[in-house]
Parts: structure tokens; C-alpha cells; sequence
């Protein structure tokens, strides 16, 4: 690897510096698997690249702080230590608005990542509701490598894909998701709300042991 190409793959895997991502890494890395965590992250590195395709900018168009806040905060829902009485996008969307006013944010903001947290499971919605729900839907949906509907899924070139893997592996992400959602979902009926993510995945699992999701991501982009 050259010093050009080692350069840009720094900046391309390089997360913010700041003490306050410094501390919403230490808190998702404690309460997550390895996989989940690596997802979140990397939903972070996704969006930025799929800012870059849609000309947005740092400081102008989004703040780079919210976005991964937002994005590695984004399945706290199904965290090991969480409450587990709703709907994990909502669950997860409390904990990290409360985590981000204990920290000095302004509520308007850790009410942008509430929002961002909470809708992006939901297509449709999530677009229509700023900058900072667009990038974090499209971060995760990326992620997925297609099958939840990402327009932006070229906006990653195989280099980059293999970059940001080796940084952070995948380790069956699919799998240990969807296992996260339907443990939380199973706990309490309010967890799973028919026709939530959450309810669906649970009675997919329950019917045909596996879900609609984990069937498509198998022929996706990434594969697991």
C-alpha cells in the first residue's frame, strides 16, 4: 500500500476524536456484542461516504457530532442492559437523547438524534424528517448491503467496502441483529408491535425460524 492510498484509507476509517464520541464508543462497546458494535460503526463510516454522494458537508449540512452519536447509538434499544419495555427503535432513542443531554447537548440536538434513532427502521418517514435521519437510515441501510432499499448502495466502492471491513469486521452481523431484536421483542408484547420491525421479526422467526431479512441479506451486497 502506498502512502497516498494509506492516507485515504485513514480518513476513510478515522472516527471522531472527541471526547464526547469518545464516550458513546465506551458506552456501546460495553453493552453490545462485537458484531452489533461493529455494525453501528460502520453505519457511521457509510453515511459519511454517502453524505460525500449527495454533496452534503460538515458544519453546513449536518454536524458530524449527531451523526455518530446518532449512528453508533442506533440499536442501544436492544443493548444487554436496557430496560426492554418498547419497541427497541424508540427504547434506544430515550437512552441515547438522555445519554447526550447528561453529556452537555442541547436538547434540540439529542432530539435530532432521538428522531434519527427512532425512525430508521422506518422507509417513507425517516426522508422526510432532515438531513440527520436521511444520512443515519441510509448509514444502516448501507450496511445491509441492499436488501432494506438503499438508493446508495454504489456510493461505496469495493475498496473502501474492504477497508472499512477489515477495520471492522462483520462477524455475522445479521444473525447476532436479528437474534438482539427478537430476544428484546420476545421479553414483552410491547416490545413487538405487529407490523414493527420488531413484531415482524419475531413472528418470522417463530414461524419459519428465520427472517424475511436474514433470507434476502444472503444474496446481498455484503452477504451476512
Amino acid at each position: 500500500m502506498n502512502g497516498s492510498t494509506r492516507e485515504v484509507t485513514t480518513d476513510l476509517i478515522t472516527l471522531p476524536g472527541t471526547p464526547l464520541a469518545d464516550a458513546v464508543v465506551n458506552l456501546v462497546r460495553t453493552v453490545q456484542t462485537p458484531s452489533v458494535f461493529n455494525h453501528s460503526v460502520r453505519s457511521y463510516l457509510f453515511a459519511r461516504l454517502v453524505a460525500g454522494r449527495l454533496d452534503l458537508a460538515v458544519g453546513r449540512d449536518y454536524d458530524d457530532s449527531l451523526l455518530f452519536a446518532a449512528c453508533v447509538m442506533h440499536d442501544l434499544g436492544v443493548a444487554s442492559d436496557g430496560a426492554h419495555c418498547q419497541r427497541f427503535e424508540v427504547e434506544g432513542a430515550d437512552r441515547a437523547a438522555e445519554f447526550l443531554v447528561g453529556r452537555g447537548v442541547s436538547a434540540a440536538d439529542a432530539d435530532e438524534v432521538w428522531q434519527a434513532i427512532a425512525l430508521h427502521t422506518s422507509p417513507g418517514i425517516a426522508e422526510r424528517r432532515g438531513t440527520l435521519c436521511v444520512l443515519v437510515r441510509e448509514g444502516v441501510a448501507l450496511d445491509f448491503g441492499g436488501p432494506l432499499g438503499t438508493g446508495h448502495v454504489e456510493a461505496v466502492t469495493d475498496e473502501q467496502a474492504d477497508a472499512v471491513h477489515a477495520a471492522y469486521p462483520r462477524l455475522e452481523m445479521i444473525r447476532s441483529l436479528t437474534d438482539a431484536i427478537v430476544a428484546q421483542a420476545a421479553e414483552n408484547p410491547k416490545n413487538a408491535p405487529r407490523y414493527t420491525i420488531p413484531g415482524e421479526f419475531l413472528r418470522e422467526r417463530e414461524t419459519f425460524g428465520r427472517t424475511r431479512l436474514e433470507h434476502a441479506c444472503r444474496s446481498s451486497r455484503w452477504g451476512s
